[in-house]
């Protein structure tokens, strides 16, 4: 292989100073995030779409990556949110009847510097240790700066908490996503709010396959301008960032609740329902991030295999129903706890129509075990229409 065609140098630099040399995948240059692993062993074009990995370096544990290309019916979104990518063996060239491309063009493409040929097991193994962290990826003319100059530019950059990012990675104009368009035939059964803190495609589409009408409105939305579409209920989606910052979607769940409107929250929506309760949040050390997360729903004793992608989570009791400490709410239950560290992965308040979990039950890709949920959320809007059309007698 001639000097033209060898990749370019690449560096993995950690902010405790562990260094991984390797070489360059994707576009050349620096990206500096959070580096995470995620223990997926398929769907790595629905991991680099979801934007809940907004500023944050992937490494796969999955040793092969790109094997499959990549093709525009699989993405999570319009665009790839990881700030950089780490992966062991890069295909060569895929291999797929689906594919349209490969994964490096792609990464090229959309300007995404990653890092190929480095020990992605090492790498994990020194994050689950010390936790994630700061990093930086630097390849080409970058990788040949000073190693500490590199470092101090990798330490130099804000921590994940305390930022601020679901609106960076919302939509900026409400759309509609309707059931006909995903094969239900009939007039719709309800009509929800979802607010776009980061939604994946696939949720909307769960809904509407369901016989939901989904508007799907920016971070930003008020509790008015949702109230004005006369909502059956309320959905807060998946997104990145420190919950502790969600401060107007936080007012806004409390005044859905208020107004005693269905809830139903998933991975940052779980966060959010939490801290509407009066819970506090908190920084996991290394996070759940994969599509094999086991997690326990205590009112059936049933086990889930969930896709999980948080580095945050809901600091409540799990001992039994509790009075919420917004006391107008009610008492709450823990309803789903992680069964690797009893982390809490569910919330369900028992005096109003409102839960959430801290997994995404869409599943794109991954397990759909967890399904169900979808089809729950329908039931508590149906109770919810039946009683008022009760009232209205």
């Amino acid at each position: 292989m001639s000097d033209a065609t060898m990749p370019a140098q690449a560096l993995l630099v950690l902010e405790d100073g562990r260094t991984f040399r390797g070489t360059s995948y994707g576009a050349q240059g620096s990206a500096l995030g959070e580096a995470v692993f995620t223990t997926g062993m398929t769907g790595y074009q629905e991991t680099l779409t979801d934007p809940s990995y907004a500023r944050q370096l992937i490494v796969q544990t999955a040793p092969h990556i790109g094997n499959t290309g990549v093709n525009q019916a699989d993405n999570e979104s319009t665009r790839i949110w990881a700030a950089g990518y780490i992966v062991r063996d890069a295909a060569r060239r895929p291999s797929n009847w689906r594919s349209e491309g490969t994964l490096d063009d792609e990464l090229s493409k959309q300007g995404i510097v990653g890092i190929q040929g480095v020990d992605t097991r090492a790498i994990t193994r020194h994050l689950r240790e010390r936790g994630a962290m700061k990093a930086g990826i630097f390849s080409g003319a970058e990788a040949a700066r000073p190693e500490a100059e590199l470092l101090a530019e990798v330490l130099a950059q804000p921590s994940m908490a305390g930022l601020r990012l679901a609106d960076e990675v919302s939509v900026d104009e409400a759309y509609i996503v309707e059931p006909s368009a995903h094969g239900w035939e009939g007039e719709p059964l309800f009509t929800i709010a979802a607010l776009d803190l980061g939604i994946k495609a696939m949720t909307p589409t769960r809904f509407a396959e369901r016989g939901v009408r989904v508007h799907v409105l920016p971070a930003a939305t008020t509790f008015e301008e949702a109230s004005a579409l006369n909502p059956d209920g309320v959905f807060i989606s998946n997104g990145p960032g420190d919950p502790a910052t969600a401060d107007r979607q936080v007012a806004f769940v409390r005044s859905f609740l208020d107004a005693n409107v269905p809830y139903f929250g998933i991975c940052f929506g779980n966060q959010i329902l939490g801290r509407a309760l009066g819970f506090g949040t908190y920084k996991l050390r290394y996070g759940h991030r994969g599509i094999n997360q086991p997690v326990m729903d205590r009112s059936t004793g049933k086990v889930e295999i969930t896709s999980q992608n948080h580095g945050f989570a809901v600091d409540a009791p799990l001992d039994g129903p509790t009075q919420a400490p917004e006391e107008r709410f009610g008492r709450v239950e823990v309803s789903h706890i992680s069964l690797n560290d009893q982390v809490v992965e569910g919330l369900s308040c028992l005096d109003i129509p409102a839960f959430s979990v801290q997994y995404h039950p869409e599943a794109a890709a991954g397990p759909h075990d967890a399904a169900y949920l979808f089809d729950r959320f329908i039931d508590l809007m149906t109770t919810r229409k039946t009683a008022q059309s009760q009232e209205d007698k």
